[in-house]
């Protein structure tokens, strides 16, 4: 018998992935690449958000677990992940900049804010009030991630690349049966496919949609990201990706007119040199009104549990919270009240 069968292999699965086995746990994965908001995301690591200058929900410890996460995955894999890549805000008015600098005033925020502030940046990227650069942000290539941990999972023999068909779930008095397979338990890590999954489709789950446009820009010779009224975020080759929209009413996957216009509207207020689109990109986000994650064991099925709802910000919360979840299902260590599902059912 399997230990664990894992439905979803995005930044969470791989992530929970990681902590069973590392505990010694033998593990089934299945994935059909249904779900493309690991994939589409810029992969940026930020602990702070940007729009209001505060440091993000646990970022602070998120990323103390996060960084030597994803540096352990290059040299298992072989492959480079971590870019360090610095990300400044361009401040639009002298109103903002006071603003950085009594959020740099506060002690969770000193370590992540320079408060010295940087003039000129690009002579394509003007600005009249300045900009502030954030301490030990960098990007992960998420892409790159999931095509060399699946290929590592498929070499093993425990990746099934196929769609999890939740009626063929039978439950056991000492785990599961699924089809051939035998498991002690179930986590799904599918992302807003957990919205058709029968088991946990109740909870309150919502899909914001987020799309990019990718540029050609040959003269805007940026090696950082900047953020304003969007993220241009550099990816070589006189390539950059700027987004992102948010949109927690359309749930379709296709990219829509209407937010690469909007899109190009706020890039032309912020860059002055030519461009022309080659791409554009869409994915849905899980997530939750509170906006953290939804984790834990199904309230009647015991065998079953979910790890979900990370939002924009999979890439800090994924490997903190499938620690959590490997502890508690494997040392019975308590689950945070603020992510546990139990929070939505009483």
């Amino acid at each position: 018998m399997t230990d664990y069968i894992i439905v979803g292999a995005g930044l969470s699965g791989i992530a929970l992935a990681e902590e069973l086995t590392g505990r010694g746990k033998t593990i089934k994965v299945f994935e059909n690449n249904s779900q493309s908001s690991s994939t589409v995301a810029g992969g940026v690591y930020n602990p702070v958000i940007l729009k209001r200058f505060t440091l993000a929900w646990n970022a602070a410890a998120q990323m103390e677990t996060a960084i030597p996460f994803y540096k352990a995955l290059e040299e298992k894999l072989g492959v480079n992940l971590v870019e360090e890549l610095p990300i400044y805000r361009k401040f639009n008015s002298i109103e903002e900049q006071n603003n950085w600098f009594t959020a740099a005033d506060k002690r969770s925020l000193a370590p992540f804010l320079d408060t010295g502030l940087k003039k000129e940046l690009n002579p394509c990227l003007p600005s009249q009030h300045s900009f502030g650069r954030v301490i030990g942000t960098g990007r992960i290539d998420t892409a790159l991630l999931l095509e060399k941990y699946w290929q590592f999972l498929n070499e093993l023999g425990v990746f099934f690349a196929e769609r999890f068909e939740y009626q063929k779930l039978q439950l056991l008095p000492d785990g599961v049966a699924y089809k051939s397979h035998k498991a002690r338990r179930v986590v799904f890590c599918e992302g807003f496919g957990l919205k058709k999954n029968p088991f946990f489709n109740s909870l309150p789950l919502y899909g914001n949609k987020g799309e990019y446009i990718i540029i050609k820009a040959p003269s805007l010779k940026l090696q950082v990201a900047v953020k304003s009224s969007v993220f241009i975020l550099p990816l070589g080759n006189e390539l950059y990706k700027v987004g992102a929209t948010y949109n927690n009413q359309d749930t379709s996957e296709e990219p829509t007119e209407e937010a690469r216009e909007s899109l190009l509207s706020k890039l032309r207020s912020m860059i002055t040199c030519e461009f022309e689109i080659v791409d554009q990109v869409a994915g849905i986000r899980p997530a939750t009104k509170d906006r953290k994650p939804v984790v834990g064991q199904h309230p009647e099925h015991l065998q079953l549990y979910c790890c979900n709802g990370f939002g924009s910000r999979g890439v800090l919360m994924a490997p903190c919270i499938a620690r959590e979840l490997a502890a508690h299902l494997e040392e019975g260590a308590p689950l945070d009240q603020e992510t546990s599902l139990l929070r939505f059912l009483k």
